[in-house]
């Protein structure tokens, strides 16, 4: 069996997508958690759990990623008893190479799972809000330093390197990273104490990510995360959250948003010509799923 668990916070663009894409692709169950979503999320969830075996379970407290995912895990095996637990966010889409999930994790063996992850791109082809339109994304990202996301004006984040995810045996599973990058396994032990690029990236499946898909959805999600870093709790964020939280509170999300996330036509033809843009039919896939 085959448990996908989502974490869930205001995602009514884009959760029914995934929910049928994954299931349509062999995830067996689904345990999802909504965070206080006020967008209808949580009532999409549940007219969606009529339809697909889920879990659901709400969670109100201030958004604790590592915490509330290691509960996910826990409770998919609990419940399901799987042999694999994908640890996912709504706004990812695990795409094998070929044929489907379950066919291909049927047939694996092993504790962890590494799954390399790309981020998808805006240009300016794409209408606000039909972010599944978009035909291409990062396949060869830019290093960006962590003090240059902080504190430089002109880095493109959905350009940048970002890390893998993982699927995991729930049976001797210790420790879910906080983003699901990385987990520490009762037989994975060694290789989880190196550094995650030297791990070998298991290749039969790839993550695509669609971070910001709108205007109006990326507002949002960077004023939760303002929320966030000002509540009185030590929060653990990236610096390209805590940057966009910083251009929110001084007017310049927009401009951000149009000159540094969409891309313009020449930008996406020069990103192509030197394979840092690739082309791919993973929207095309979603919409198949939305519409069978």
């Amino acid at each position: 069996m085959i448990v996908m668990t989502i974490l869930v916070k205001d995602e009514i663009d884009i959760i029914e997508a995934n929910i049928k894409t994954h299931a349509r692709l062999g995830v067996d169950a689904f345990v999802v958690m909504d965070n206080n979503s006020t967008d209808g999320t949580r009532e999409k969830l549940e007219e969606l759990s009529k339809k697909y075996e889920m879990t659901i379970i709400d969670e109100k407290g201030l958004y604790n990623q590592a915490k509330w995912m290691k509960k996910l895990a826990k409770t998919a095996k609990k419940i399901y008893n799987p042999r694999w637990v994908i640890n996912n966010d709504a706004d990812e889409f695990w795409i094998p190479k070929e044929g489907t999930i379950k066919e291909i994790l049927s047939n694996t063996k092993g504790a962890v799972l590494t799954c390399q992850r790309y981020n998808m791109v805006l240009d300016e082809s794409v209408s606000e809000g039909n972010f599944l339109d978009a035909k291409y994304y990062v396949a060869n990202p830019v290093f960006y330093r962590k003090e240059t996301q902080l504190t430089q004006e002109y880095p493109s984040i959905v350009l940048s390197k970002i890390g893998p995810k993982v699927i995991t045996d729930p049976k001797g599973l210790l420790i879910i990273r906080g983003g699901n990058h990385k987990a520490l396994h009762l037989r994975n032990l060694w290789d989880y104490w190196r550094h995650y690029d030297k791990i070998k990236r298991f290749d039969k499946i790839e993550v695509y990510h669609y971070v910001i898909r709108s205007y109006a959805q990326f507002e949002k999600h960077i004023i939760n995360r303002k929320r966030l870093l000002e509540s009185k709790k030590h929060v653990r964020m990236g610096p390209h959250y805590r940057r966009w939280v910083k251009l929110y509170n001084e007017g310049k999300l927009k401009e951000e948003f149009e000159n540094r996330i969409v891309f313009k036509k020449d930008a996406v033809d020069v990103f192509k010509r030197y394979g840092i843009f690739q082309e791919t039919n993973v929207g095309d896939i979603i919409k198949s799923s939305l519409s069978s």
